[in-house]
């Protein structure tokens, strides 16, 4: 926690908004998809699985394969207490719409399923969108898929495996846009950020949950972005977000959202 208040501080002090920006493709970016204020009729959507959550008092028992909890002590876990303490923001929630909407993302992977919150997002961001969403505990995926169904959301693939097991069986798909929503383990996702450079094509956009979760978390991110093949790169302090685009020139920007 002293990490991320120490982050956050000097997150502030250089964040730029709209105006600190002088790329137009990150311009364009920040007025058209992060300022958007437009109140979309999806966000309904959004606002009734939310409410279905925090009234579903069942409980189940998650395994957690990533770097643990910081709030719950056991593996029991009750629904409503896992989406009030662990569960996407709202906030964050609408933006992911927004990017998915904005790129015009038909392929869309997600690593790190949970509750769904991310992937009925990205589910009712396009018609034409196809999701394929990652959980390694089959508990959690199992509630995640029956609220798939209660919202008649068809174009969601699951997929119950472990994240590096998922990349290394899938090496041909090209995604549009990679949400990686879970794990938190700095050396790990470094990993897969370089297992998923086989996925992407010139306009992918890569986002990474968290990236101040931790030092290790920090110094992943730290190094995804002086990767070669990453040329535009955002820190909005709880999300990262890389493009590969080969027309752009690197740059990094540090950006409120």
């Amino acid at each position: 926690m002293i990490h991320q208040s120490k982050s956050f501080i000097k997150f502030v002090r250089l964040s730029k908004n709209k105006h600190g920006v002088h790329s137009p493709f990150v311009y364009n970016l920040v007025t058209k998809c992060f300022n958007d204020k437009t109140k979309y009729t999806e966000y309904e959507v959004l606002k009734q699985h939310r409410q279905a959550l925090r009234k579903d008092t069942s409980m189940f028992e998650m395994k957690d394969f990533g770097q643990g909890s910081r709030v719950f002590k056991g593996n029991a876990r009750k629904v409503s207490a896992v989406l009030k303490n662990a569960g996407m923001k709202k906030k964050q929630q609408k933006l992911l719409f927004r990017l998915a909407k904005y790129f015009k993302s038909e392929n869309i992977l997600e690593l790190g399923t949970s509750l769904g919150l991310g992937t009925v997002a990205l589910s009712i961001s396009n018609e034409f969108a196809a999701i394929n969403t990652v959980e390694g505990c089959p508990n959690t995926l199992g509630k995640a898929q029956s609220y798939f169904e209660k919202f008649n959301l068809h174009n969601i693939a699951i997929h119950q495996q472990l994240f590096s097991d998922f990349l290394s069986k899938n090496t041909s798909q090209k995604y549009d846009l990679i949400f990686i929503d879970g794990d938190h383990n700095g050396e790990r996702t470094l990993g897969y950020f370089n297992s998923l450079l086989k996925n992407i094509h010139n306009d992918s956009v890569i986002i990474f949950d968290d990236i101040y979760w931790s030092k290790d978390m920090t110094a992943a991110w730290q190094q995804i972005i002086t990767h070669e093949k990453v040329t535009v790169s955002i820190d909005t302090f709880q999300w990262g977000l890389v493009f590969f685009r080969k027309e752009q020139r690197k740059e990094h920007f540090i950006i409120r959202v």
